[in-house]
């Protein structure tokens, strides 16, 4: 394997056999969608409806135009062309996370507790503890994804002190947990190490189990923040949800063998809430320069979303049949060790970022949540789910008003 000289941002580059990764994944089933999509080869087809109501007898239409009908069969082309070459170019760039580790303060099995106070040497920091708690099923490294573009150690710069929590690979133990497995043991045990009381911040499915320990213990933790939480799990699209929770029966197989929703089915229960945004994003970064900083971040994200998480069986059938089937979370049945979640019970300071272009969180589905707390500070940044944490401008859409908060808590 060859070496290049190191990386401008400091990360460390080598470049990797033709085609090495894995992303985007599974591979097969976005090239498909990307050739079904609906931008693509059916409307550059103008005359495509005409078509059909000739052929259904309900009006009489021009016969289709050749000239029409070659260049839609040339944009489609040309189009999955563009596509082609962006997967490639990702999966041959020569891009390589590699940075230094914070300090290992705690434990447990492959969990592990990071502290990002002290990322830097030295002595910890004065600031407020801020316990980070990212998905069960995408790594939390999204929080420290470059040294360019990492929110924990950009944070700890500005005086407070973060930790991580990294959930770890489900062994054969984890593949047994259920949700209260996770906040009343795996999550409370973190936090007890901690000295409190501390702020707890969740990310997507991670500000729902901050939420749930935040209630089973509000004396150790002050004050919560909620980055892309969802609740109200039918508010935007209730077919979708639906849809979502009628697949269950299809993948208890899985989970029965293995114990686990396996990355790639996440993945395609990803791909159902936003079929063609993977064709889309890979044409644009076909065009783009890739020895730019944007094709570099692009990279990087790409990388940590194909880096996912197993998914413990019976944590599954709760998200998915409980949250997605029933909605437990806004209807008041989400139990924790039988604790019902009810936010309206947090008395504390509670930051929520709501990105307004979110598709896997929409805001209609985080909004109910927000609306429930009583000392609630609210931002909605023009962003989309990751690019709030990790994008372009993640520094004034969350970063600075996240920070701003935090200062006013002392």
């Amino acid at each position: 394997m060859s070496v290049r000289p190191e990386h401008p941002a400091g990360l460390r580059t080598e470049l990797p056999a033709p085609l090495s990764r894995r992303g985007p994944r599974p591979l097969l089933l976005h090239l498909t969608l990307a050739v079904m999509r609906p931008g693509g080869f059916m409307s550059a087809l103008p005359s495509w409806n005409l078509a059909f109501q000739h052929l259904n007898g309900e009006a009489a239409a021009s016969p289709l135009d050749p000239e029409i009908l070659k260049q839609a069969f040339e944009t489609a082309a040309r189009e999955d062309r563009d596509l082609v070459a962006g997967i490639a170019a990702y999966r041959r760039d020569p891009y390589f996370r590699n940075m230094d580790e914070p300090p290992l303060v705690w434990a447990e099995a492959e969990t592990r507790l990071l502290d990002f106070g002290r990322a830097a040497g030295g002595g910890a920091a004065s600031g407020p503890a801020v316990l980070f708690v990212p998905s069960l099923i995408n790594r939390g490294y999204i929080l420290d994804l470059m040294p360019e573009d990492s929110m924990l150690r950009w944070l700890a710069a500005q005086g407070a002190h973060p930790y991580l929590l990294d959930w770890g690979w489900p062994g054969e133990t984890e593949r047994k947990f259920t949700l209260t497995d996770y906040v009343a043991g795996r999550l409370e045990r973190a936090i007890d190490h901690l000295p409190g009381p501390i702020i707890l911040a969740g990310y997507c499915m991670g500000g729902l189990l901050a939420l749930a320990a935040a209630l089973r213990q509000p004396g150790k933790i002050k004050a919560l923040a909620l980055l892309a939480t969802p609740w109200d799990f039918r508010a935007a699209n209730p077919a979708q949800a639906k849809s979502l929770n009628d697949t269950l029966p299809m993948l208890e197989p899985m989970m029965q063998f293995s114990g686990a929703l396996s990355i790639d089915a996440l993945q395609t229960l990803f791909a159902m809430i936003d079929p063609f945004g993977v064709g889309e994003k890979y044409r644009s970064f076909a065009q783009l320069d890739k020895s730019s900083e944007r094709a570099r971040r692009f990279v990087a994200m790409e990388d940590w979303l194909a880096d996912g998480v197993p998914l413990a069986a019976p944590v599954a059938r709760e998200a998915i049949g409980g949250w997605y089937g029933g909605n437990s979370t806004a209807a008041g049945n989400w139990r924790i060790a039988g604790l019902a979640v009810q936010p309206g019970r947090f008395d504390g300071p509670v930051f929520c970022a709501i990105p307004a272009r979110d598709r896997l969180v929409p805001p209609e589905s985080a909004r109910p949540l927000a609306d429930s707390f009583k000392k609630a500070t609210i931002i909605e940044p023009a962003s989309g789910h990751i690019g709030m944490i990790a994008g372009t401008n993640a520094r004034d859409a969350l970063w600075q008003p996240f920070a701003n908060w935090l200062q006013g808590l002392s």
